[in-house]
């Protein structure tokens, strides 16, 4: 059993919003890394970042993948940075990934100044630029596909999806 489709990409790239689409779409279930580390810690990554530290977060986040990988058969979305793990990104080769590019101004608007991403903490939008210039090479190495989400609506980017993986 493996994902039909994994999507990656910074915060406010839509993986969550396209990813959900896109399983519809397909009529397979969808599943985000972020919600099941949620579920399996009994609380919100906030609160792991706050009581328990990044390092613990991102030891769930690389359990949570392996398993999601392992058993999830639908449409997965990582967290934005499950891919600054090697051993994620080494089993990532072995799958369908689709790397959900965004502009900086765009991803700006989504994410805007939520409390709940604690690596966006203090100044959002310089954090995120520095996310986003980071991870970037990261993302291109284990996409099978790039797809940019700027600009455009939900539904015009898993129409996009849809065509590159046809």
């Amino acid at each position: 059993m493996a994902p039909r489709v994994v999507l990656v990409g910074p915060p406010g790239a839509g993986k969550t919003t396209v990813g959900t689409l896109l399983a519809e779409r397909l009529g397979i279930e969808f599943e985000d890394t972020d919600a099941d580390i949620e579920k399996r810690a009994g609380v919100s990554i906030p609160d792991i970042f706050i009581e328990h530290g990044e390092e613990q977060f991102r030891a769930l986040e690389r359990e949570s993948v392996s398993a999601c990988l392992a058993q999830h058969d639908g449409v997965l979305a990582l967290g934005g940075g499950a891919v600054m793990d090697a051993e994620t990104r080494d089993a990532l080769r072995h799958h369908t990934v689709v790397y959900l590019s965004v502009e900086l101004a765009d991803a700006t608007k989504r994410v805007g100044f939520n409390r709940d991403r604690p690596l966006l903490l203090g100044n959002p939008r310089a954090q995120l630029h520095a996310l986003m210039d980071e991870r970037r090479p990261l993302y291109e190495e284990v996409a099978t596909v790039s797809v940019s989400t700027s600009g455009k609506t939900p539904d015009q980017v898993v129409d996009e999806i849809e065509k590159a993986l046809a």
